[in-house]
């Protein structure tokens, strides 16, 4: 699939902010055999007095920026055109649930991709007894069955609920509501799988949503979406999860960045030299783009 992605996050200030820095995290990245990104820019208004352009830990874009002058308002805006192709699940090859730990222990690397870096509780997924028990429940045999398990049972179980939580909703404070959004149904699983000693990370990104049957595209009302990457085992690699969906990660999810929760691959994070609050408002669009055939 070929997308044409337009992101428009835009902050009010209640007074003047007499400076700013930033770190955003909104662009997609060129994933080996999975998605390629063709063409991409970001830009701010005001213009920032500084600007800096690299890749954190985990490999996510990363763009820092600063204000040194008064601004009442930010406004963000990325583009991209994005080419996906996930390959289709292929046969279920991960262990045992009981065999998971050995091959764990001969993964000695420490890379950013590394298993060993998504098992421990992080700043909004704790190991949580409740969560795990709910997870130990799903249990399936293989680690693949056991995260698919989990992930469409979350899909069952908690209510879509846009008011019900915020981004600072730790996954054991959404599980005890049994209602959330994207960002919560994945916490939530990464938890449960962490609980059983599977290790399971946050996934950023953007969803193609398809209107209902004669009803026009909306501009602008997709918005930023998050689901789970688990470890399977050493052949089975990294699998990718939409608990908020139910389903495998597919050609519709277009990544932006890895980690270990939410905190890690956040929109935008920073300190403001301001005396009042601010409102933040978000704006996606992700539209397939027809590619003609060549004869």
């Amino acid at each position: 699939m070929l997308y044409d992605i337009k992101l428009h996050l835009h902050y009010d200030y209640a007074a003047a902010a007499g400076g700013g820095r930033h770190q955003v995290r909104v662009m997609p990245q060129t994933i080996a055999g999975v998605q390629r990104v063709i063409a991409a820019s970001l830009s701010f208004q005001p213009t920032p007095a500084e600007r800096a352009d690299f890749s954190d830990f985990f490999g996510n874009n990363v763009t820092s920026i600063a204000f040194r002058e008064a601004h009442e308002a930010l406004d963000i805006r990325m583009s991209a055109r994005v080419s996906v192709s996930r390959p289709e699940p292929g046969l279920d090859v991960s262990p045992e649930m009981s065999g998971l730990r050995a091959e764990l222990d001969l993964v000695r690397s420490l890379s950013p991709s590394a298993p060993h870096h998504f098992l421990a509780a992080s700043d909004h997924v704790g190991i949580d007894a409740a969560i795990t028990a709910y997870a130990r429940e799903t249990l399936a045999g293989s680690v693949v069955g056991t995260a698919v398990e989990l992930c469409n049972r979350i899909h069952r179980d908690f209510t879509y609920d846009g008011k019900a939580t915020t981004v600072q909703t730790r996954a054991s404070d959404a599980f005890a509501l049994k209602r959330g959004v994207c960002q919560d149904f994945s916490h939530i699983m990464i938890a449960g799988l962490r609980g059983l000693g599977i290790p399971a990370g946050y996934v950023s990104g953007f969803l193609r949503t398809i209107p209902p049957k004669g009803k026009p595209r909306l501009e602008g009302a997709d918005a930023m979406h998050a689901w789970v990457k688990a470890w399977c085992g050493r052949d089975a690699g990294w699998q990718e999860f939409d608990p908020t969906n139910g389903m495998r990660a597919s050609n519709d999810h277009i990544t932006v960045g890895y980690g270990r929760d939410y905190s890690d691959v956040a929109p935008i994070v920073g300190v403001l030299k301001t005396t009042g609050g601010q409102v933040g408002e978000q704006a996606v669009d992700v539209i397939p783009v027809a590619v003609e055939k060549v004869r």
